[in-house]
Parts: C-alpha cells; structure tokens; sequence
C-alpha cells in the first residue's frame, strides 16, 4: 500500500509518500480501504518530535480516517453491527495516512447518512475528543455557557456544534473579525477577537459578571490564570493542548473560593475500552445530530495524499477555518 511517512523529524516537506506492507487486522480489529484521511495538530508535532507515538502503535502519521470495510474480525464486527463493505469512520492511534489502515472494532463508526467519505474523515479525532472532554469530564450541561478557545481549529468548530446543539450558550475565541463571524455562523452566540479584545473582560460582561461555566483551553500557559479570572462559581477548565505552554500560575485562592475544577486529558494513549465508550455516547447522542443537519462537518480544504506536506504546511499557517483532510 502507499503511506505517508515520517522520513526524519523537521518541517513539513519531511512527509513523503512511500510504500509499506499491507496492515492485517487482528482480534478486535478491522481493516479499512481508506478513502480520505484526516489531520490533527497532534500529526503536525509527532512530525516535529514532539509527540511520542504509543507503545504498539504503527508510526505513520493520522489519527481518524473514513472508507470502506476490507475485512476482520467477524465476531467482534458482528457484535458491533458492522460487515464487509460498511463504509464507516473511525479513531486511531496511527497509521492513518495510508490507503489501508487497522482499527479497532469499538472505535469504528458508520458513516452518519448523508456524508461524503471526506466529511467522515473529519469527525473522530474533534468528536471523540470534544465528547470525552467536554461532555464526560467537565459535564457540560444545558443552560450553561461554555468558552471555546479557539473557535475555528478543528476541535473548535466541533465543540461549539455540539455545544449548542446540546443546549448551551456557546462563546468562542478568535483571532481575526474573519474568523470570529465563522464562529457565529457556526452557532456560537458571541465571538471575540482575541487580539483586539480581552477575553476575561468580555467573558463577563456577555455573562452580566457571572463568568462562564466551562472552558475548553488548547492553549495553558498563560491563559489558565486568566480562565480562573472568567469562571464561574464551580466552574470547570478543560485543557486537552498546551499550544501556549506547559507552565501556569494562576491565583489558587479564587479556585477555592469559587470552587473550581482544572483537569485535561490526551485521548491518544487511552485504552481501547475507553474509547470504545466514547463511540457508543457520539453514536447514541450526537451521530442522530449531524444526520438531520444540527451539526455539520466544516471540511475546509482537501489534499490528494501525495500533497500531505502542503497540508501540515496549510495547518501551521493557522489560516484554516475547520478540518483538513488527505484523499486517496
């Protein structure tokens, strides 16, 4: 099969298209005939060195991939209601920019009715993430405000999606007046131009001094303390990336007086089991979403496989608004 590989760790045009033995599923596992492939941030830093891949992960980039059922594990694809020619989607934890690709059985999903492969390829990575983080960690709930940091990232057009769909009131960051009006016409209620305007201040002045609920941070670093600033009483942060840093310092004594909660996550190392779990919340709570149309996949450009390094390139530039995606 061909395969996008990491030739040696450095800039984008590192990634080369190369051939590599067809993948076989085992127990538990199925194989896909890859059809488009999506990228993530993580694939940008396991290029730079920065992102060890798991113990007995394959080491090619992508982490979520769309196409159609080769073979497998007839029992297990059984048992999750999947066969043999099933076009499906699903997470990984590798292995993904290749024109075959294994995955587990509880981490492959239908291809929700009426998406093209390439609106597939964009939804595992975001949605099991934004599920797990969002919705299982700090239980988000409806009601209550949540502030996505970054509203035009991948991860960003999906939780402010799934948010308001699950009956939130959604404010989201940006960094131009471009992306801000994306994000309104994603759903959130009211977007702020980081650049321009201070969060913290506008966070609670669009809550009448309350602050907000919920944070989803992809940056840390400095921001954590001023997230503390805009919380609510028993507000909660979720940090799931550390673009701004891994040190914070932060006023630990409004965590105590308005009982906050900070946690994070990395989804990547995580037991099959759990994510298998998280499938089975996306299929019963949101998959029913995205197929009558409250929640779209926002793809914003595609690349044939072979054009991989002008995507990590594309990606870096932070100029996208959503999902890119690799096709083969």
């Amino acid at each position: 099969m061909k395969a996008v590989e990491i030739t040696s760790y450095g800039a984008p045009e590192v990634l080369r298209l190369g051939e590599r033995p067809d993948p076989v599923a085992g127990p538990g596992e199925l194989l896909i005939r890859v059809a488009a492939s999506g990228i993530n941030r993580p694939d940008v830093l396991q290029r730079t060195g920065n992102y060890p891949v798991p113990p007995g992960a394959s080491d090619l980039p992508g982490l979520e991939v769309a196409g159609t059922i080769v073979d497998g594990d007839a029992q297990a694809m059984a048992q999750a209601g999947l066969k043999a020619g099933d076009r499906v989607c699903a997470l990984v934890a590798g292995g993904g920019y290749a024109q075959l690709c294994v995955a587990p059985v509880g981490q492959t999903l239908p291809v929700p009715r009426g998406l093209s492969d390439i609106e597939a390829a964009s939804l595992p990575e975001t949605f099991f993430t934004v599920w797990s983080n969002v919705f299982d960690r700090v239980r988000l709930q409806a009601g209550e405000t949540l502030l996505v940091q970054g509203g035009t990232s991948g991860i960003g057009v999906t939780a402010i999606q799934m948010a308001k769909a699950l009956g939130a009131t959604v404010i989201a960051t940006a960094g131009s007046d471009e992306k801000c009006q994306a994000c309104i016409k994603l759903g959130a209620d009211h977007a702020i131009n980081y650049k321009t305007q201070d969060f913290v201040a506008e966070a609670k002045r669009l809550t009448d001094g309350k602050g907000v609920d919920v944070v989803l941070d992809m940056v840390a670093g400095s921001y954590v303390a001023r997230e503390v600033e805009c919380l609510a009483e028993d507000g909660r942060i979720a940090i799931i990336a550390v673009q701004g840093g891994t040190k914070a310092e932060f006023n630990a004594g409004m965590v105590l007086r308005k009982r906050l909660v900070i946690t994070g996550s990395t989804l990547r190392p995580r037991p099959v089991a759990f994510k298998a779990a998280i499938a089975q919340s996306l299929a019963k709570n949101v998959w029913p979403l995205i197929e009558r149309g409250a929640i779209k996949p926002v793809v914003f450009r595609t690349f044939p496989a072979a054009q991989a390094a002008q995507a990590h390139t594309l990606m870096e530039s932070n100029q996208h608004i959503g999902k890119i995606v690799l096709t083969w």
